[in-house]
């Protein structure tokens, strides 16, 4: 039973969170000039009275700001179309929706080498999700293109890839994410000194890097299950 449930494992489920792992970080990477405009962000800036009022937040309107890595989208009220910066790894944030007396300077934008890093850890996952899945199923792709998937070079390399593009990924986030949980206690901080004078807003961190910890999660099986691999393949020599 453990036997089947491992070969299970390896060759379907371990594939399916690679391709998963992939997707969900592709999604917080591009988010949220390119898609999921209002719905993905690394950073959230929205109408809320909890640190201008006493008591539970009230519904208010207002301009939104979503921030990613590579740009940002803003509108003035809950009922205008959002405008969206072009995607770049060094992007300037449009924040002209915000009111005057907002600390818009404490909104800034990551270093250009933490979404260089991202592109590519999700560019090594992309080849470790190809590699490992043909290298998974290689038992059924012939006999000539199984025999090079079994060679063990092919398989270190896929290995080491997908250790890469976890390290290189998941450090890359970890550092985007101490950026903004900075900014956004900051940012947060000058809209409490202000009171009830300043605008209704409140920052917070957006749900992309969930979907990032749930993608690198989800990509440590298969980067584990080759690395098992590539020790027991030592061992036995």
């Amino acid at each position: 039973m453990i036997a089947g449930l491992s070969k299970a494992v390896t060759l379907y489920l371990a594939p399916v969170l690679a391709l998963t792992a992939l997707l969900l970080s592709l999604f917080a990477f591009l988010a949220p000039t390119l898609l999921l405009q209002d719905q993905v962000a690394l950073l959230t800036v929205t109408p809320s009275t909890v640190l201008s009022q006493p008591g539970p937040s009230k519904d208010v309107d207002g301009p939104s700001v979503f921030l990613g890595v590579l740009g940002s989208c803003a509108r003035k009220n809950n009922a205008a179309a959002l405008n969206c910066t072009l995607p770049t790894v060094s992007p300037q944030y449009d924040l002209s929706v915000l009111p005057g007396n907002t600390a818009n300077l404490l909104l800034s934008a990551p270093t250009a080498s933490a979404p260089a890093f991202i592109a590519v850890a999700i560019s090594f996952s992309f080849l470790f999700f190809i590699s490992f899945t043909l290298i998974s199923l290689r038992h059924k792709l012939g006999a000539k293109m199984g025999a090079i998937l079994e060679k063990p070079l092919v398989q270190r390399l896929s290995a080491w890839v997908g250790f890469f593009s976890f390290l290189i990924g998941l450090t890359a986030f970890l550092i985007v994410r101490m950026w903004f949980g900075k900014a956004v206690q900051d940012f947060n901080s000058s809209l409490v000194v202000q009171a009830q004078q300043g605008p209704q807003l409140v920052a917070s961190l957006g749900n992309a890097f969930t979907m990032a910890y749930v993608a690198y999660a989800f990509l440590a099986v298969p980067v584990i299950t080759s690395l098992a691999k590539l020790n027991v393949q030592a061992t036995k020599q």
